[in-house]
């Protein structure tokens, strides 16, 4: 994957300023910074669910952001797990692995069910198979929305925050299945805030903050020796919010202010 002076503005909020990102195949980049920074919006800017405003994205060779290009298509290639998991809640765990197989890749019914029974394998799932999301935890639901992404066959996978909507005790096994990927050599580019899985996993962490990219590195150097004071800053507040000082502030971005974390005394005020 390419990006290329990606620029993204919603009104006169410009959210991205001139993105320049190369994900190499087998890699795995996670994206890290504060709320408001635009790190999911980079990754909805890949596969166009939202149009950037100027810039190039190109994955495997195929430039995304052509007025010409086949984004469906492109669509097929990249998979990608939100935040909050958008099962078909009146679809089994089976059901939403074989759907977009068997309409988008008009796979034969016998087919998608096979691989979508080994991709709940991957998962750990193979027992739930015919469970409704009500009737699974919420880590259970972000692990089958992996082996959806997974049955399309990707090239690519866009993770957004996985776990950051999952109660703490459900985080690992679906950082488990992340890191499975990983050592099997699938290309990911990763939105975090477990900064224990960027230092462990990633090959680069990219930290953005004000719609750029402030620093970018190997994991053992961004997340453990940063070389610029807001990242230092951003890490010590994430890593130990006790002890961490007020935050240095970011490059300024034009239009309304990003609201920052409430004022002590204030909380559930409003």
């Amino acid at each position: 994957m390419r990006i290329r002076g990606l620029h993204k503005a919603f009104g006169d909020l410009e959210v991205l300023r001139g993105i320049d990102i190369t994900v190499q195949r087998g890699e795995v980049v996670c994206v890290i910074g504060p709320s408001g920074s635009g790190k999911s919006t980079l990754l909805r800017c890949v596969n166009l669910l939202e149009e950037p405003t100027s810039g190039t994205v190109a994955v495997a060779g195929t430039e995304v952001t052509d007025p010409d290009v086949d984004i469906d298509q492109v669509r097929r290639r990249i998979g990608m797990v939100f935040q909050s998991f958008n099962l078909f809640p009146h679809l089994t765990a089976l059901e939403n692995l074989t759907l977009a197989q068997r309409r988008v890749l008009r796979r034969p019914k016998g087919e998608a069910v096979r691989v979508g029974r080994a991709n709940l394998e991957r998962v750990g799932l193979s027992d739930k198979e015919d469970a409704y999301p009500a009737q699974l935890s919420g880590g259970q639901q972000q692990r089958v929305a992996i082996a959806r992404a997974l049955s399309m066959d990707p090239e690519l996978m866009l993770f957004d925050e996985p776990t950051s909507a999952l109660d703490p005790e459900l985080v690992g096994d679906v950082l488990a299945v992340m890191r499975s990927l990983a050592q099997e050599g699938m290309t990911m580019l990763v939105v975090t805030h477990e900064m224990s899985f960027a230092r462990e996993v990633a090959d680069r962490v990219v930290f953005m903050d004000g719609g750029v990219i402030v620093e970018e590195g190997s994991a053992e150097r961004v997340v453990g020796a940063p070389r610029h004071e807001r990242t230092r800053a951003f890490l010590a507040r994430v890593l130990d919010p006790a002890a961490a000082p007020p935050p240095v502030p970011g490059p300024p971005v034009s239009g309304p202010p990003v609201p920052g974390p409430p004022v002590p005394g204030e909380v559930g005020k409003g």
